[in-house]
C-alpha cells in the first residue's frame, strides 16, 4: 500500500479521549466519529484535514482507555495511516483491528513538521519526506497484517476467512 498526504502533527501523550472524547461515543458511524476527530485537542482540528493527509504523533499516541473508536475515528476524519515516536499497547492492537495502518519510527518522528507532504510504502517500510527530500527507512507492515487492513480489519478478515 501506498499512502501520500499533508502531515498534521500532534504532541505526546495524546491519549483516546483526545482523539474521540466520551461525548461523541454515542455512534460507532466513522463519518460521524471523524467529524469529532481530535476535538480533545482543538474542537475544530478536523476541519484542517482533507482525505488522504497523515497524521503523526510523538510518544506513546493511543494512551488511556482502549476505546476503539479512536482509530475510527481517526479513519472517518479521512486520515488513513498514522505515524508515531511509540504507541500505546492497546491503541496499537485496536488500530489494526480496525483497518488503520500505523509506524512507529522512534526519534525520527522529529524530522516530521506539521504541513509536510510525505508518502509512505508501507510494504518496503518506507517514509519519503517529500518537502525535505528525505526518507526514514522503518519495520514494513508483516503480511498478516497486511492481509487483514486489505479486508478493512479483523472483523472483514475473518468473515472472509470464514466464507472461504
Amino acid at each position: 500500500m501506498l499512502y501520500r498526504g499533508f502531515v498534521h502533527k500532534v504532541g505526546e501523550h495524546v491519549d483516546t479521549d483526545a482523539i474521540i472524547p466520551a461525548r461523541f461515543l454515542v455512534t460507532s458511524d466513522p463519518a460521524t466519529l471523524g467529524k469529532n476527530c481530535m476535538a480533545g485537542i482543538e474542537p475544530d482540528w478536523v476541519k484542517r484535514v482533507h482525505p488522504g493527509d497523515i497524521l503523526v504523533a510523538g510518544r506513546n499516541f493511543g494512551c488511556g482507555s482502549s476505546r476503539e473508536h479512536a482509530p475510527i475515528a481517526i479513519l472517518g476524519a479521512g486520515m488513513p495511516v498514522v505515524i508515531a515516536h511509540s504507541f500505546a499497547r492497546i491503541f496499537y492492537r485496536n488500530a489494526f483491528n480496525m483497518g488503520l495502518p500505523l509506524f512507529e519510527i522512534g526519534d525520527e518522528v522529529d524530522a516530521i513538521n506539521d504541513g509536510d507532504e510525505i508518502e509512505i510504502d508501507t510494504e518496503k517500510g518506507l517514509i519519503r519526506l517529500l518537502s525535505a527530500n528525505r526518507e526514514i527507512q522503518c519495520p514494513p507492515i508483516p503480511q498478516s497484517m497486511i492481509d487483514i487492513l486489505q479486508k478493512g480489519g479483523l472483523v472483514g478478515y475473518v468473515k472472509d476467512r470464514l466464507l472461504s
